[in-house]
């Protein structure tokens, strides 16, 4: 049976400024009304596998949890990697608690969270034709069938025919690194290369049987996180001590690059890493004049355009070959030719400590979410939304009073000793220094507007005394 193992981790900083360090671009709804985590357990449907297992960072818990819990999606845990080690050390946790959690050696279907696939059925197709292979031990990757010179990827060369197993798998014969232009054309011209998609199929045991041969020091360390893990709730804690010796390394040079047992199957699915705003663009609908407008947007004699807005009306007049981008704190504005500096971008916001390149204005939280609506000197206003049945940790300030006034919902307060219930248009006053707690007893979400007075206002002034998401 196949165990679907999705990688969750990554910060998409290309995709800045609705991507950013702790809201990623795996976790956003760029393609359609789901976000790119929710599509990729989505197009799971229709093939025999068990629930997914999911590999992401500590601070991407939440969100895992709480975007699978909206589409009612199961699954057989979420590993938390401790740092960021690449891909082999990522799917060697997978595949060592999959053997200790699922039982027998599962197919690990390995996908990553952040990718668009716009044909279904060709995707399900490609991974029934590399089952047989996979079954017999061998390692699968899927290679995409060109459709330009990509200089932004890295390829496969398969070897010539078809092999006896599937039909329609072929042998490795290399992987070869992102090319220039000219060898880009080239490889479209051979019809033998195709694009390294990053999407894999193999047994448990046949993966760590790899490692131990190739990257033993990769699968060392692995073991020993995981020996020393622990369990809370739905996440699975390797220990970070013994991760955090771990290598840093993709499964093409720590595995696939070495084994003699690499098949990859070609599909054509229409397949997008989303890389960047152009590779957006192009996966994107159109009007007559090639643009791509999302929110509210009006365009006027302009083409082959992105233009997105957040909320603000956006009016582009006479634009052509431009990504424009709006959210709640930023606007990006580049060539669509040059938007691969995108990055050079949050690189210079995370040199001047910048929270631009960390945060939104909105962020999100166990329990909810929080929007600063203003700031100033000595004084701070957001704008919480605490979730049916959530509750934010017992806790208090040491520089801030606040005061709390409720816009919808019931808010059970905690304020010291006492215990208050408030409705709408009813507030309540938290002094500084004095624990509290806030929670949403009813079945509609919680709305209220904080108004944080003091010294000093930064996210850090919070001692947790008790926490239901083990934040303390």
């Amino acid at each position: 049976m196949i165990l679907p193992v999705i990688m969750a981790g990554g910060s998409g900083s290309r995709l800045w400024p609705l991507s950013r360090q702790l809201y990623p671009k795996q976790f956003l709804s760029l393609f359609s009304e789901q976000t790119m985590l929710q599509e990729t357990c989505a197009r799971l449907s229709g093939l025999e596998h068990l629930p997914p297992l999911l590999v992401c960072g500590e601070e991407h818990r939440f969100m895992v949890a709480e975007q699978l819990r909206a589409i009612d999606q199961s699954h057989h845990g979420i590993v938390l990697e401790p740092a960021g080690r690449n891909t082999a050390p990522a799917v060697a946790l997978a595949a060592l608690h999959s053997l200790a959690s699922v039982g027998g050696d599962p197919l690990l279907l390995v996908l990553a969270a952040d990718h668009v696939i716009r044909d279904i059925p060709a995707f399900q197709n490609a991974i029934n034709t590399a089952l047989p292979s996979a079954e017999h031990g061998q390692l699968v990757t899927f290679g995409i069938v060109p459709t330009g010179p990509e200089t932004g990827y890295g390829y496969i060369r398969r070897a010539a025919g078809k092999t006896p197993a599937s039909g329609a798998a072929f042998p490795v014969e290399e992987f070869v690194e992102k090319p220039d232009r000219k060898t880009a054309q080239g490889y479209l011209r051979r019809g033998d290369f195709l694009w390294n998609s990053g999407m894999f199929l193999f047994r448990a045991r046949r993966y760590i049987e790899e490692l131990r041969t190739h990257r033993p020091d990769i699968l060392a360390a692995c073991e020993r996180a995981m020996d020393a893990s622990s369990v809370d709730v739905d996440f699975v804690r390797p220990d970070r001590s013994a991760f955090i010796e771990c290598p840093d390394e993709s499964i093409d040079y720590a595995v696939m690059e070495k084994t003699r047992d690499a098949m990859v199957v070609p599909m054509d699915c229409g397949w997008s890493d989303v890389g960047s705003w152009s590779a957006l663009w192009e996966v994107s609908d159109k009007d007559e004049e090639g643009n791509t407008a999302k929110g509210d947007v009006i365009i006027e004699d302009s083409r082959n355009c992105f233009i997105q807005s957040d909320g603000k009306l956006i009016a582009a007049i006479g634009l052509d070959n431009v990504v424009l981008v709006e959210s709640d704190d930023a606007i990006m504005v580049a060539a669509k030719d040059h938007v691969q500096d995108v990055k050079k971008v949050v690189e210079r916001l995370k040199a001047e400590k910048r929270p631009e390149a960390r945060v939104h204005r909105k962020v999100y939280r166990p329990w909810g979410f929080y929007d600063s609506v203003d700031s100033g000197d000595r004084f701070q206003v957001k704008r919480i939304v605490v979730n049916p049945g959530a509750q934010l940790s017992l806790q208090m300030h040491h520089h801030r009073a606040e005061h709390w006034v409720v816009v919808s919902g019931t808010a059970r307060v905690t304020c010291g000793k006492k215990e208050l219930l408030l409705t709408e248009n009813q507030s309540t006053y938290i002094p500084l220094g004095v624990r509290h707690r806030l929670e949403n007893p009813g079945t509609i979400p919680l709305e209220l507007i904080e108004v944080q007075s003091g010294s000093y206002l930064g996210e850090d002034d919070i001692v947790r005394f008790a926490d239901k998401y083990s934040r303390t």
